[in-house]
């Protein structure tokens, strides 16, 4: 194969911060010129770099925002749950009794079930936290929430729900409610996190989905038998919370040692 390229067009070597550039490459603006200049389009805030900084913002106001909170507790729930229903208000009790254990109680800041854990906090005195997301859908941060941060990055939020909890409270949901949930258990279960309760509200609910793992990804060999003592199933608010209260003190889930 023939490489006769053209010294003449070779340009010389250029560091740009940490990045040393060639040929073709090194033919770019300085960043000082690309910086000053202000004319041509915004499109700088678009590029990845620039995003590491936007991801960057919002983990530091995450941090800043919740490092005093004391113990919290996170509740997910579908933004879809209708206010007066049978899932709502159990929303409302699980927030109150949380807070009136002095628990904080953190939500992704939508409607839904997620609007009825932090009223339930709210009307116990407590500490009522949303995590709300930028989406083509949003309707803003609910008005029972205290403490609000608006996210552009879904794991950055994620970070958040898990940091700054000592367990989890899931509420009937759909595909984000899932999504929380089943990361929540890959976390704990391979040891990413220290070993934290995860309760399930609503046995009707949920029923199906942990016999569809016991029968048939317990049963291929996906999953271990012991997987399953990572969440916990109830159907009363006030035993939900004080399973994850009792059990957020402990070292591990029901004291055993969680698989490899």
């Amino acid at each position: 194969m023939s490489t006769n390229a053209d010294p003449a067009k070779m340009s010389q070597p250029r560091r740009k911060g940490p990045l040393e550039l060639r040929r073709k490459q090194a033919a770019v603006e300085m960043s000082d010129q690309h910086l000053l200049d202000t004319k041509g389009p915004g499109q700088f805030v678009h590029t990845d770099p620039w995003r590491v900084l936007r991801i960057q913002s919002e983990f530091v106001e995450g941090f800043g925002a919740l490092a005093d909170i004391g113990k919290a507790v996170s509740v997910f729930g579908s933004a879809r749950t209708k206010p007066g229903s049978k899932y709502y208000e159990m929303g409302v009790e699980v927030g109150r009794k949380l807070a009136e254990a002095g628990v904080a109680v953190i939500t992704g800041g939508g409607p839904g079930s997620m609007e009825a854990a932090n009223r339930g906090t709210v009307e116990g005195n407590g500490v009522s936290v949303g995590l709300g997301i930028e989406l083509p859908f949003e309707q803003g941060l609910n008005q029972w929430v205290d403490l609000g941060i608006n996210f552009r990055y879904f794991f950055a939020r994620k970070t958040m729900f898990v940091k700054y909890a000592q367990g989890f409270i899931v509420l009937p949901g759909g595909l984000g409610t899932l999504d929380e949930l089943f990361e929540a258990m890959v976390l704990v279960q391979t040891r990413k996190v220290t070993s934290f309760p995860i309760v399930l509200l609503g046995v009707e609910f949920w029923g199906p989905m942990i016999e569809w793992i016991r029968s048939t990804l317990v049963a291929e060999g996906m999953v271990s038998e012991k997987d399953l003592d990572l969440i916990q199933l109830v159907d009363d608010p006030a035993e939900a919370v004080d399973r994850v209260l009792h059990v957020a003190v402990t070292p591990s889930l029901n004291g055993e040692q969680r698989p490899e």
